[in-house]
């Protein structure tokens, strides 16, 4: 009987280190898979809030449980598949456009801290653009040397196009901090 009841509590010591292990595991892939997602900046479209080689984390939750709101940065996978970060400008079903350099949402002009209300090149979006009710209109921060959606081969993109929120620069180390 006590051999018996050694044999059981060795295997429900197992199993508990077992249990702990699969949720440990469980945890670690969670985390990194929600908000540890890294992302290699190219070029100098978001100057000077990214840089071409900085790495960033990409939060994939906050948009399986929201939706983008104006001035996030995002990143969304291009047509072909590639990702691509940008400052979301445009909301579903709102008309966007760019007269004499300033963005224009709705007939307002849009209200933006760091000149990101700004624009020198107003491309597709000369005339108005209409958004669907799953389209966003994505700009970068340095609009001058950015391709977005004022421009063909990126246009309006669709909300299933959108991956996740940048969240956090990671390298280089010296300039970690949370992405605005």
């Amino acid at each position: 009987m006590e051999f018996y009841q050694e044999e059981t509590n060795k295997l429900r010591r197992m199993i508990v280190w077992l249990v702990d292990i699969i949720v440990v595991i469980s945890l670690a892939w969670f985390v990194v898979y929600g908000f540890g997602t890294q992302i290699r900046i190219t070029g100098q479209s978001m100057t000077p809030e990214l840089r071409s080689e900085d790495v960033v984390l990409m939060n994939r939750l906050s948009y399986d449980l929201g939706s983008p709101k104006r001035f996030d940065v995002v990143v969304f996978e291009r047509e072909d598949k590639k990702p691509n970060v940008k400052r979301v400008i445009g909301l579903p079903g709102e008309t966007v456009q760019i007269k004499n350099g300033q963005i224009y949402i709705d007939d307002k002009p849009l209200e933006a801290d760091k000149g990101l209300g700004q624009v020198s090149l107003a491309g597709l979006a000369e005339n108005p653009v209409v958004l669907d009710e799953d389209e966003y209109f994505l700009l970068g921060d340095n609009r001058d040397s950015s391709e977005d959606s004022r421009f063909v081969k990126i246009g309006n993109v669709k909300r299933r196009q959108i991956r996740g929120k940048v969240w956090l620069r990671l390298i280089p180390f010296i300039d970690f901090k949370l992405v605005e």
